[in-house]
């Protein structure tokens, strides 16, 4: 039984599955040319090259020229020379890059230098002017909270901002507090008591 088919005008046979394969390929033709434009668009609104940015740092301006796929990261280590948050094998989970943005911890390499322009920046070396450092820093000295020290800063920059948001922490809540932040040699306990130790003072 032959399956059935329709009779043009011109009389040439005209099935559903003709039907079928000259629409997908109209289909074909339209969506590849919306996305070549669409593509184009898109490829117009790309910004590209270095663009000159100001960015709010330990409390004075700094203008950098940034590439928009440049980390703040990168930006503080290597054109502001503020080397204290680290650049570990470009893992930014284990808080070694900790910085505060608006008073709250922060993985640096985690944001674009263009994202924290009109923001407040903090590093740890905002934690020290001349022989006076942050209480955090003496604390963690106390208790010996650091070893080989490569995370330390990090650590130290989360500790701030959460006492800060939360000054009479209790042991429980600091530990939760401060899970954003790994330290490889293990010196939690010297970092908790530094900040429970903190937390009762209201320091």
């Amino acid at each position: 039984m032959s399956s059935r088919s329709d009779q043009s005008p011109g009389g040439t046979r005209f099935g559903r599955r003709s039907f079928l394969r000259g629409s997908g390929a109209a289909i074909a033709i339209s969506t590849a040319t919306l996305g070549d434009e669409a593509q184009a668009a898109q490829a117009e609104k790309v910004v590209s090259g270095a663009k000159e940015v100001t960015l709010n740092v330990n409390g004075q301006d700094r203008k950098v020229s940034v590439e928009p796929r440049t980390t703040l990261l990168d930006v503080l280590r290597h054109d502001l020379q503020l080397t204290g948050c680290k650049d570990l094998q470009d893992i930014h989970v284990d808080g070694a890059d900790t910085v505060l943005i608006d008073g709250k911890a922060t993985y640096a390499g985690t944001v674009l230098a263009l994202q924290a322009t009109g923001k407040k920046i903090r590093t740890v070396e905002s934690l020290r002017k001349g022989d006076q450092v942050d209480p955090v820093i003496n604390c963690f000295v106390k208790h010996d909270g650091m070893q080989c020290g490569y995370c330390t800063p990090g650590f130290v920059m989360a500790t701030r901002a959460f006492l800060d948001a939360n000054p009479k922490a209790t042991l429980e809540e600091i530990r939760k507090g401060l899970g954003g932040n790994i330290c490889r040699c293990g010196t939690y306990d010297g970092i908790t008591k530094c900040a429970l130790e903190l937390a009762k003072g209201g320091a």
